[in-house]
């Protein structure tokens, strides 16, 4: 599993809504493990929102997002996944992850009042990327 930027077991230094993320990955790697690779990224949704719910953690599904340039509306997107209204998740199921599904998550941070982003991916093993950006916006 490819970690980096990630942590997911206690540590002394502390990330921004940890907590929360950990739970996040483990219900991710609950469904990586009882579902394997190779259904479609909707599957993979549906199921993890159904995980997130199961541990008690409030999630949005398909969630607008409006994006904004100074005041004007410029385009919009659907999160994958919002949970606790904190941290978005972007879901693939890919074989590997590539530089751009980091910059797209990494953009939706930058564009939305949201801190913290998990890239998760169900490939050929999971991945799992955590960003944080902090901008005006927030």
């Amino acid at each position: 599993m490819d970690t980096e930027n990630t942590e997911i077991t206690e540590s002394t230094e502390k990330y921004k809504h940890q907590e929360l993320t950990n739970k996040i990955i483990r219900c991710f790697l609950n469904v990586y493990y009882k579902l394997g690779y190779g259904f479609l990224e909707k599957v993979y949704e549906r199921s993890l929102v159904i995980e997130l719910r199961k541990n008690n953690l409030n999630c949005e599904a398909q969630k607008p997002i409006e994006v904004h340039y100074y005041d004007e509306l410029v385009g919009d997107y659907f999160a994958d996944i919002v949970v606790e209204n904190l941290v978005i998740i972007e879901l693939k199921a890919q074989e590997v992850l590539v530089p751009e599904n980091e910059a797209q998550l990494l953009n939706y941070l930058k564009a939305t009042e949201y801190e913290v982003g998990l890239l998760l991916n169900f490939g050929k093993k999971p991945e799992i990327k955590r960003k944080v950006f902090d901008n005006d916006l927030k």
